[in-house]
């Protein structure tokens, strides 16, 4: 067979380079386009900014009524409270990074949490097990969002 002048690596390399070339033009460094007037995607990166601080307010939300309901729980059956900490506090950091970044000037919001809905049950193994039905639910919801 004949070979010709394209190699596979030097195609390859072609290619790579057309690529990273495609991506840094697309990657400019200023929000104005010519004329001083803000390009148009600027309007979906304000609609998907919002959408994400959003996302990370319910999931916050949601947070703050595990917590609670994880307090409820170690309040109602002692015994398990040793065995929730762990658990409780994962949640608790999960709320401190999902927490949107607050502007210059804007309070903490630290209110009380809203009281969960429901009593506790009676039976220690069922207020766990609806403690862990509780985090399935909320790990759902936010896959979901």
């Amino acid at each position: 067979m004949r070979r010709t002048g394209t190699t596979r690596r030097g195609a390859l390399t072609a290619t790579g380079a057309l690529a990273l070339g495609a991506v840094l033009t697309g990657c400019g460094g200023d929000d104005e386009g010519a004329g001083g007037k803000k390009p148009a995607h600027s309007g979906a990166r304000a609609t998907t900014a919002k959408a994400e601080k959003a996302l990370r307010e319910k999931a916050v939300r949601d947070g703050a009524l595990l917590l609670a309901r994880y307090d409820l729980v170690a309040e109602a059956h002692p015994a398990t409270a040793a065995g929730l900490v762990p658990l409780r506090a994962a949640v608790a950091e999960h709320g401190k990074a999902l927490a949107p970044p607050r502007a210059k000037g804007e309070p903490k919001g630290d209110k009380a949490p809203p009281a969960p809905a429901g009593p506790v049950s009676a039976d220690p193994k069922a207020a766990v097990r609806e403690l862990a039905a509780a985090e399935r639910r909320r790990a759902d919801a936010h896959t979901e969002a």
